[in-house]
């Protein structure tokens, strides 16, 4: 079998979502085992509160990580938006890698950047103030520290109020900025980036500094689809879960 790297993101996992919840537990059953390296570039669940969070899905999910993994295939995960409060404790119990804000890897000769995508959207002033708030460790003990019950609520008013801000925002605003997407590849020192967050799948061609350059926007996942950005030697494809 050639060697496989999937990537996906953007599966806003809760206890209303049966059908995404059964869409990836299915996709760990059957089409992980056959990459050598799953990354999960955020997004995986559409709320994290904490670790110990007990409600469902969360502890099949769990498992079912946990068995790929001890399988022997390496799951990466870099947080989203939503659940940026993913911690150790998940990592522990899953298997599963956390990776920073941008992880660059070697894919097949290739220098390719990760991220969820949500720093690149510059434009955003509002949420990027909110971000580097809500990602200092004081403001998530602060959080964390609350009794379970107080966060749940918390998050469904979270959900509630940011339903209500995408809607009074346009969508470039809530689309990457290009110059800030440029300066982060050429900071890091490559031609290639992989992201989510965004909900508008493509595959983006352009220019830095004179040289050819790719970014790959990820499909997000819906009731009634979902795929996976799927890599080999020979290239890449999107497969249907």
């Amino acid at each position: 079998m050639p060697r496989e790297i999937h990537f996906i993101s953007d599966l806003h996992i809760s206890l209303e979502k049966t059908e995404i919840t059964k869409r990836f537990l299915s996709y760990l059953d059957r089409h992980a085992p056959r990459a050598e390296a799953v990354y999960i570039l955020g997004d995986l669940f559409d709320a994290w509160i904490g670790d110990d969070d007990p409600t469902p899905p969360n502890a099949k999910i769990k498992r079912q990580l946990k068995h790929l993994t001890s399988s022997g295939t390496q799951v990466y995960l870099q947080q989203g938006n939503r659940d940026f409060l993913l911690g150790q404790r998940f990592c522990d119990e899953t298997g599963v890698n956390l990776l920073g804000d941008y992880a660059a890897i070697d894919l097949f000769g290739t220098p390719t950047l990760l991220t969820h995508g949500d720093l690149l959207c510059t434009d955003d002033l509002p949420y990027q103030a909110f971000r580097k708030k809500a990602h200092t460790p004081e403001w998530q003990q602060n959080v964390l520290s609350k009794p379970l019950w107080l966060r749940l609520i918390a998050a469904r008013w979270y959900r509630l109020r940011s339903h209500f801000h995408k809607r009074g925002k346009t969508q470039d605003i809530m689309d990457v900025n290009q110059q800030t997407v440029i300066e982060i590849m050429r900071e890091h020192g490559v031609l290639q980036l992989i992201h989510g967050h965004t909900h508008r799948p493509a595959i983006h061609e352009f220019e830095i500094d004179g040289q050819k350059a790719k970014r790959f926007v990820l499909p997000d996942w819906k009731k009634g689809s979902a795929q996976a950005l799927c890599w080999t030697k020979q290239g890449h494809r999107l497969e249907a879960i």
